[in-house]
């Protein structure tokens, strides 16, 4: 028994060091930043067709009250103000070649993380308030023409998906974002000191 011991322990103390070659790392690390990109400028996409999609409400229908007009504004201009934000984020990681300048790119790729972080700590409560504001003000002469219980369920609905996208999607979008730009600096740290060593 003293013997299995032994060996467990040695076998447990035994670690395996996985070196990967600088090609494949940087192959790896390419394809993460590609996909990096590419979300980013999906997420530009999909703010750019929201903005359109809440501008043409302006457009296409006329309203009596001042307030939707109002509430429509306020939600514009959250929506340009975050979509401004992504692009500066986007414009951190897209441009650069980072195969001739591993170093400044991983600056770029800090301040990227950086700029991320602002995003979702302090710019997403801005624009949740914004829109917040912007769909209160909408909503005060689109519910007049509806029943009450139907002006209580978009209102109950409403307030429901704010504190749902606020709480759970935000964190697990968070998340996922921290741990897939932390393994990627990682991964060029790695790169780097490889480099170093050669």
């Amino acid at each position: 028994m003293q013997e299995f011991d032994h060996i467990q322990s040695l076998w447990q103390s035994h670690t395996v060091e996985v070196k990967l070659s600088s090609d494949e790392m940087l192959a790896q690390a390419k394809k993460e930043v590609n996909s990096m990109r590419n979300r980013s400028i999906l997420n530009m996409a999909g703010m750019a067709i929201s903005f359109l999609a809440v501008a043409s409400l302006w457009l296409f229908f006329d309203f009596q009250s001042w307030t939707t007009y109002a509430g429509i504004a306020v939600v514009l201009i959250a929506i340009a103000a975050s979509t401004v934000m992504l692009y500066k984020g986007h414009r951190l990681i897209a441009n650069n070649d980072f195969t001739t300048h591993p170093n400044e790119f991983l600056t770029r790729l800090k301040a990227y993380q950086l700029s991320r972080a602002s995003l979702h700590d302090k710019m997403y409560w801005i624009y949740a308030a914004a829109l917040s504001l912007g769909t209160a003000l909408y909503l005060i002469e689109i519910l007049t023409y509806m029943d009450l219980w139907a002006q209580v369920l978009i209102v109950v609905f409403t307030l429901l998906w704010m504190i749902f996208c606020s709480t759970l999607v935000r964190k697990a979008v968070i998340k996922r974002d921290k741990e897939r730009i932390s393994l990627l600096i990682e991964k060029f740290e790695r790169l780097a000191n490889q480099f170093k060593e050669q």
